[in-house]
C-alpha cells in the first residue's frame, strides 16, 4: 500500500523539488521507502523530448526486500511503473508470465504488472483481482497508462493540459503542483450537497478530474482517452436457494484467503454485524484462530455501541480481541485530524471512529481486513427495506400525502441512532422524488430545492446549472434494470461505494499507514453476487438472504437475527454541545458573506432549529460543516 504521483510534460523538465513536495504531502500513505524516477524520453513532433517524473512512497506490505522499490522498471528500462495496492492473485499471474519466459527479479506484485503489461498489454486489467491504483510510463510508445480498481478502493487524482498531465493519490499532493489553480469548483459542490462526496469523475477542485473506479486512462503526447474496462452484469445464473449459499460461501471463503497473503502482521475489523462476522468466519476456515487479532470501536453512547456484539462474535471463534470505546472527548480530540488529513470534503461520520479503530489496529498490525461492500452487494441498507414502502406511498392520494407529512413533521426528534423519527422523515423527503433517483434522495443533506435555498444567487447559479440528480438519471438509463432491488445494488455498487465508503476507509486507513483490505469486493464475490436474483438479497423484510443462510451454523444465532445499527455517531447530540464551537465559527454569518456561497439566515435557520430541537438537522449541519473546514484547510493552505 503506497502513495503515488508524476508528472509529464512536453514543454519543459520536470520540477524535482515540485514532485519531491508532492510525494512528501503522501508521507502517511508510506511511510517505509520513497522512490523517484525522472527521464526525458522519446522524441515527438520538432524534436522535442517527453520528459517524466515518477514518485513513489511505500509501505511495505509484500517483498521486504530492496528489490520490489518502486519506480520499478522492467529489463530494458523502456516501462517504469508507480503502484499504489494489492493485486491478490499476482502468484498465479507470475507463474503465468514466467511459463510464457518472462524473468522476475523480485518477489512483488509490483512487478507482476510490468511484465504482464508487456505481454497483454491493456488487457492485464481484466486479469487483475485486487485494489490498485497506477501509473505506467512506456518509454517506447510515449504512454502513459493509467489505472483504477473496480470498486475504486484505491484513489487517483490527475490534472491534464494541453502539454502534459499531474497525477497523485490524494488532491492535496496533487496540489503541490503550482499549475493548478486553486478554485473550488460550484457543480461539484452543489454535487456535494446532494452526495455528500463528490462522485468521480470530478473534484472539488476545478479541473482537476478523479480516475472512474474500473476505468483506464491512455495519455499520449497531449491526447487523453479514459475507458471503461470492466462492468457488474446482473444475468441471473441457474442456481437454486441452497446452490447460491454454498457456491457463496465457498467463493468468499477463497477471497479471505487471498488476502491473508502478507509479510508483516495482520487482523480484521470486528463491529459484531453479519458482514466482519461473516470474515472472521471464513479467516477460520483458512487459519488457526491464534493467529487472528480483532478490533472492535464501542461508544459511550447505548444506541450507538455494537462492542458487546463485536465481543461475541470474537468469544464465538476464539480470537484475539481489543476493543476501545469513543468518548465526547476523544472525537473532539480526532476531528481536528480527520479535517487534517481528508483531501476533499466527505460528510460521512462514520469517518471519526472508522479513523480511531484504523489508529488503534495499527499499533498491533499493518493489514486488517473488513467487511466493507455486504451492504452494497446483498441489500444490507434501510433504503431497500423503503422500495416496497415507497411504491405504495407514490399511488396514495395527495391528501393522504399531505397529511402524512404533518404528522411526521409534529414527531418529536430524538438523538438516537437511526431513530424512527428519522426514517420517517427522511423516507417522505426522498418520496417526493421519482424513482430513478429516490435512493440518492433518500441519503442526500440537500436535494436541489434545499440547494436553491441555501446557496446564494450567484452560487445557485453555477452549482445547478447541472441538475446534480441528471448523472443519477444517466447511469439509471444506462443500467436497463428494471427490479428496484437490482436498480439500487447497481448504483450503490458504481457510486456510494466508490465515492462515500472507499473514500472513506481509504483516507481514514492511510492516515494511519494501515492498510484495509475487503473481500467482498473480491472480483469472483461480486460477479457471483450480481448474478443472485433479488429476491436472494431482500425478500420479505430479510436483508442479505443468501449471506446468512452461506454462514448459517457459523456465525452465533444472535449475529444472523440482528438487524443492522451501522457504524454511526451521536451527531445529534454532539452538534448541540460538543461541536457547537466549531459550527458556530464555521457558520459566522459576516465569514458566510465574505465567502459568498451560503447564504447566512438560511445556515443559521438550520442552527437555531436543531439547536431547539425543532428539527433533526444532522445531515445537513454536518455536510457544511466539513466543507467549510476542507475549504478552510485546503483552499488556504497551498
Amino acid at each position: 500500500m503506497c502513495g503515488i504521483a508524476g508528472m509529464i510534460s512536453k514543454l519543459y523538465p520536470v520540477n524535482d523539488a515540485v514532485l519531491k513536495s508532492m510525494a512528501d504531502t503522501l508521507l502517511h500513505r508510506g511511510p517505509d521507502d520513497f522512490g523517484f524516477h525522472t527521464e526525458s524520453a522519446g522524441i515527438v513532433a520538432r524534436g522535442a523530448p517527453i520528459h517524466v517524473g515518477l514518485a513513489h512512497r511505500r509501505l511495505s506490505i509484500i517483498d521486504l526486500s530492496q528489490d520490489a522499490r518502486q519506480p520499478m522498471c522492467n529489463e530494458d528500462e523502456s516501462l517504469w511503473i508507480v503502484f499504489n495496492g494489492e493485486i491478490y492473485n499476482f502468484p498465479s499471474l507470475r507463474k503465468e508470465l514466467a511459463d510464457a519466459g518472462h524473468i522476475f527479479k523480485s518477489g512483488s506484485d509490483t512487478e507482476v504488472l510490468l511484465h504482464g503489461y508487456e505481454e497483454y498489454g491493456t488487457g492485464i486489467l481484466r486479469r487483475l483481482n485486487g485494489m490498485f491504483a497506477f501509473a505506467l510510463w512506456d518509454a517506447a510508445a510515449q504512454t502513459l497508462f493509467m489505472a483504477r480498481d473496480r470498486f475504486g478502493k484505491k484513489p487517483l487524482y490527475y490534472y491534464p493540459t494541453a502539454h502534459g498531465i499531474s497525477f497523485a493519490s490524494e488532491l492535496t499532493a496533487l496540489l503541490k503542483n503550482p499549475e493548478i489553480p486553486r478554485e473550488a469548483d460550484l457543480v461539484s459542490l452543489g454535487r456535494y450537497l446532494l452526495h455528500e462526496y463528490v462522485p468521480a469523475p470530478r473534484s472539488m477542485i476545478r479541473h482537476v478530474c478523479k480516475l472512474e473506479q474500473a476505468h483506464a486512462l491512455i495519455w499520449k503526447a497531449g491526447s487523453l482517452e479514459t475507458f471503461r474496462y470492466w462492468e457488474p452484469r446482473f444475468e441471473p445464473a441457474a442456481l437454486t436457494f441452497e446452490e447460491a449459499g454454498r457456491k457463496l460461501r465457498s467463493t468468499f471463503i477463497r477471497a479471505v484467503e487471498r488476502r491473508l497473503i502478507s509479510d508483516v502482521p495482520l487482523g480484521v475489523f470486528l463491529s459484531g454485524g453479519i458482514d466482519s462476522s461473516c470474515v472472521v468466519a471464513a479467516m477460520r476456515e483458512c487459519v488457526e484462530a491464534s493467529r487472528i487479532q480483532s478490533f472492535a470501536i464501542g461508544f459511550t453512547e447505548q444506541s450507538f455501541d455494537e462492542s458487546a456484539y463485536a465481543g461475541e462474535t470474537a468469544r464465538h471463534f476464539g480470537v484475539r480481541h481489543r476493543e476501545e470505546i469513543l468518548t465526547v472527548d476523544r472525537m473532539a480530540a480526532i476531528l481536528p485530524e480527520v479535517w487534517d488529513f481528508l483531501d476533499e470534503p466527505l460528510a460521512d461520520a462514520s469517518i471519526i471512529p472508522t479513523y480511531l479503530l484504523s489508529g488503534f489496529a495499527r499499533r498491533h498490525v499493518t493489514v486488517a481486513l473488513g467487511g466493507d461492500g455486504g451492504d452494497e452487494l446483498f441489500a444490507g441498507y434501510d433504503p431497500f427495506a423503503a422500495l416496497r414502502a415507497a411504491s405504495l406511498y407514490e399511488r396514495m392520494p395527495g391528501l393522504l400525502k399531505r397529511v402524512a407529512e404533518r404528522l411526521a413533521n409534529a414527531l418529536p426528534t430524538s438523538a438516537k441512532n437511526m431513530s424512527l423519527d428519522f426514517k420517517i422523515k427522511q423516507f417522505l423527503k426522498g418520496c417526493r422524488y421519482d424513482a430513478p433517483v429516490r435512493v440518492q434522495a433518500w441519503m442526500a443533506a440537500f436535494c436541489p430545492d434545499g440547494q436553491r435555498e441555501l446557496l446564494t444567487p450567484e452560487a445557485a447559479q453555477e452549482a445547478l446549472r447541472i441538475d446534480p440528480f441528471e448523472p443519477v438519471r444517466l447511469l439509471a438509463a444506462e443500467s436497463g434494470l428494471t427490479h428496484p432491488v437490482e436498480a439500487a445494488i447497481h448504483y450503490y455498487m458504481n457510486w456510494y461505494l466508490s465515492g462515500a465508503v472507499m473514500t472513506k476507509v481509504d483516507r481514514a486507513s492511510m492516515a494511519v499507514s494501515l492498510e484495509a483490505r475487503a473481500p467482498f469486493l473480491d472480483v469472483e464475490v461480486a460477479e457471483l453476487a450480481c448474478t443472485l436474483p433479488p429476491p436472494m438479497k431482500y425478500h420479505r423484510g430479510t436483508r442479505k438472504r443468501v449471506l446468512r443462510a452461506a454462514f448459517k451454523g457459523a456465525l452465533p444465532s444472535g449475529v444472523l437475527k440482528r438487524p443492522k445499527k451501522g457504524f454511526g455517531i451521536p451527531l445529534t447530540t454532539w452538534l448541540k454541545k460538543d461541536l457547537l464551537a466549531a459550527m458556530r465559527r464555521a457558520f459566522e454569518p459576516e465569514r458566510l458573506r465574505r465567502e459568498g456561497l451560503f447564504r447566512p439566515e438560511a445556515v443559521q435557520r438550520l442552527v437555531s432549529e436543531h439547536l431547539s430541537g425543532k428539527a433533526d438537522h444532522r445531515k445537513p449541519l454536518w455536510t457544511l460543516l466539513m466543507f467549510q473546514n476542507w475549504r478552510e484547510r485546503v483552499l488556504r493552505s497551498v
